[in-house]
């Protein structure tokens, strides 16, 4: 994974979280939305593994530490504006706690 250091410094310049869309690398579906800090972006590069900072619990996490359902990273890109992130990943089970494949499943139209 080429890492260009000046895009990920604007990524992370900003004070708070950066939102993280994590995409199926197949399929190309959206699986869920989650938020990393510089902590936990580099975990990421450094396992090819999602990790992430949880709002509510205010601790690092590392997706499938518990459920064994990880998702592994294989590219990351930063959209325009340079304040959001895109994890292409191939998902190891489903990606929802519900166990459904996406978190987006609830159809509103």
């Amino acid at each position: 994974m080429n890492l260009d250091a000046k895009i990920i410094d604007s990524v992370f310049s900003r004070d708070g979280l950066v939102p993280v869309i994590i995409q199926d690398a197949c399929t190309l579906r959206v699986l869920m939305l989650g938020y990393t800090n510089r902590e936990a972006f580099e975990l990421t590069v450094k396992t090819k593994t999602a990790w992430f900072y949880s709002r509510s619990r205010r601790a690092l996490w590392n997706k499938g530490e518990t459920s064994g359902n990880f998702l592994h990273v294989r590219e990351i890109c930063a959209d325009c504006d340079v304040d959001t992130l895109l994890y292409v990943c191939e998902p190891e089970g489903p990606t929802c706690h519900t166990g459904e494949a996406s978190c987006f499943f609830n159809k509103i139209m």
